[in-house]
């Protein structure tokens, strides 16, 4: 039996376990990046742990979410990560330099390397042959330390393509097709490989497209093979050098296999208020436009924003539309500059913006109230525009190109003939490193600046004996770290300052939650399926743990949030039998008697109720993580076992 892509590269970096699915195993890691939005805690914590210097192959830290300055909050986040950076061994990726995925895939994606990342877009890489993970702050942390990542081992899951897209489909549609089919739950605890004859007819960039938004399925990762389309993305790049062939064996076993024809792919749309609910674009066409924003990690490469002005050049944006494009990079703006094609999207009426995540995260550009907004980014929850009542799409950058210059929803396939683009070539490849910033030879005598609003993290403690609180907040299916800590313009700037965050938590569901919990002195969180879908921001546990949380019971849990809350040493409780969920409501007592001996025992947790019911609870945890609850989190088990 031969082996997939996936597997040949855990095992070459494998550190301990077995390559089995649903085994813990760890890997060794090559690279790390992280965001300014993630970064200031994922370096307080690299600080905790008195590395002096990274011990990856390569880490580099990228500001492209904080970047709107209104105060002095986001400019001293990014001088403190510029000098943490280079006391480190850091390469710094400056405010303006682009997207973290976009910039990793233009200048730091190799094939056959593992890479981390505090966000949860990070298998991006996969589009290059890279296994690359979204994770926690603290496990990057610990992996820029010197130490392995531990995860369960993912089955395999074949995503076969067969035949060939045909004009106006997209990779966007590829991944959509496969969240129509799967949903946002369909990837846990799955790793997505690409393959079939329709690899070779996808550019990488539109591969990158598809890894991104694996995360929309909550998997582990996903990946493509190295073929010589990747050899001449990385010859465009000028590094060639780095590339290396790598495809699953012609005879691979897979635990799954998802078929998708090409062939029949046509142009689909997300609908709001989920990345999962998707419809053909010819289903909904018609349907009035607001705004129509290109860019994100998902699809703002060269290619995608040369057919964006192709299709908008000698033409004017609808008078009803706002317009507002973000280059990924300062190398694609360069690019679309050079080529010609930034003057078509400002002569159409574009508003061009900063090359940085912005309108994706909420960061400026949120549309009117009531207002329609079809985007090109990965998540449409409600709220993440800014506007709590906006209804986003999702769907590529030709259909939305499209859809502004008509001013409604409109299905490409009426437009004509696609714009044809090629990549480019090394002559005009705009490569310009002057905004990465490596970390100087004697970089332990910087000094760390930190500004008033960085502030020290919680710290958690070992469990008590006996565990009893209130139920602070019940809630239901796929809750996303959204929902858990907003993330827009007016608290981004205030990442590095927990207190302050901790009192928006929750603020879109329970305007009250932090109020109770600080009356209650904390207590219990009940909730349905995939509960922390989305982001990997380890906020949405920092800040419950501030507010005194002691567990979460819930009927399921999404990877990266799951780990996040053992990481802070926080109870990811589930039931097992999930129709008891149905018995807790909003003020129950919880009580668990002698936590640390049932964890000795085994997966099951009995807890009381103060309606005099028992209810029986799992925790279904790995020796490690059992450690890492009962020391506390994992910062505290590090520092005292070591990174081994």
């Amino acid at each position: 039996m031969g082996t997939t892509l996936a597997a040949k590269i855990i095992t070459e970096h494998l550190v301990t376990g077995t390559v089995r699915a649903g085994e813990e195993i760890a890997i060794r890691i090559d690279q790390t990046l992280t965001q300014d939005s993630t970064g200031t805690m994922a370096y307080l914590q690299l600080e905790a742990m008195d590395i002096p210097q990274v011990k990856t192959k390569l880490s580099v830290a990228y500001v492209d979410h904080n970047t709107l300055q209104t105060g002095f909050e986001n400019a001293d986040d990014h001088r403190y990560i510029e000098t943490v950076a280079a006391k480190h061994g850091i390469v710094f990726s400056k405010p303006g330099n682009g997207i973290c995925h976009q910039v990793n895939l233009e200048r730091f994606s190799r094939p056959g390397w593992t890479l981390i990342g505090s966000d949860s877009h990070t298998p991006t890489a996969g589009g290059m042959g890279m296994l690359a993970i979204g994770a926690g702050g603290l496990d990057v942390a610990v992996a820029m330390a010197g130490g392995p990542y531990h995860l369960n081992m993912p089955k395999i899951c074949l995503v076969e393509l067969k035949g060939k897209l045909p004009a106006w489909s997209t990779g966007k549609d590829v991944i959509l097709k496969l969240l129509q089919m799967l949903t946002v739950k369909g990837g846990v605890g799955r790793i997505f490989e690409y393959g079939g004859e329709g690899v070779k007819n996808l550019s990488v960039p539109e591969r990158a497209t598809i890894t991104n938004m694996g995360a929309e399925l909550g998997a582990t990762t996903s990946i493509f093979p190295s073929d010589e389309i990747t050899r001449d993305f990385l010859k465009d790049q000028g590094r060639e050098s780095e590339w290396l062939p790598l495809a699953a064996d012609a005879d691979a076993e897979y635990d799954e296999v998802v078929t998708i024809n090409l062939n029949e792919l046509e142009p689909l749309i997300a609908k709001p208020h989920s990345p999962d609910n998707v419809s053909t674009v010819r289903e909904i066409a018609g349907e009035k436009l607001d705004q129509v924003a290109i860019g994100s990690c998902t699809n703002s490469s060269y290619l995608d924003l040369l057919k964006v002005a192709k299709i908008l050049d000698g033409k004017q944006v609808h008078p009803d539309v706002s317009l507002v494009i973000a280059p990924g990079s300062k190398q694609v703006l360069g690019m679309l500059a050079d080529e010609g094609a930034l003057g078509s999207l400002i002569r159409a009426g574009a508003r061009v913006l900063e090359c940085a995540c912005g309108p994706c995260i909420g960061m400026g550009q949120s549309p009117k109230t009531n207002g329609v907004s079809l985007r090109t980014f990965n998540r449409n929850f409600p709220g993440r525009s800014g506007t709590p009542s906006a209804k986003v799409y999702l769907a590529s950058p030709e259909v939305a190109a499209i859809s502004a210059l008509t001013g409604v929803i409109t299905d490409p396939r009426t437009y004509g003939q696609p714009p044809v683009v090629k990549a480019s070539s090394t002559a005009d490849t705009n490569i310009n490193n002057t905004l990465l910033i490596a970390p100087p030879a004697a970089g332990t005598n910087v000094e760390v600046v930190r500004g008033p609003n960085i502030k020290p993290f919680p710290r958690a403690t070992a469990p008590a004996a006996t565990i009893s609180a209130e139920v602070v907040l019940k809630v239901g299916d796929n809750i996303t770290t959204d929902d858990i800590m907003p993330s827009h313009a007016s608290l981004l700037p205030y990442r590095s300052n927990i207190p302050h965050l901790a009192k928006y938590s929750f603020s879109g569901i329970d305007p009250e939650f932090p109020a109770r919990c600080q009356a209650k002195s904390g207590g219990f969180i009940i909730a349905g399926e995939n509960y922390g879908q989305g982001s990997s921001r380890e906020h949405a546990a920092l800040a419950p743990l501030y507010l005194g949380i002691k567990g979460v019971v819930a009927k399921s849990f999404a990877r990266i949030h799951r780990s996040n809350l053992i990481n802070f040493g926080i109870l990811p409780l589930t039931f097992s039998n999930p129709t008891d969920y149905e018995k807790i409501v909003q003020g129950t007592e919880l009580t668990i008697d002698a936590i640390q001996d049932q964890m000795a025992a085994g997966s099951t947790i009995t807890a009381k109720t103060s309606a005099g019911t028992t209810i029986s609870l799992t925790l279904k945890i790995s020796t490690r993580e059992k450690e890492i609850i009962l020391a506390g989190g994992l910062l505290n088990l590090t520092k005292k076992k070591g990174l081994a």
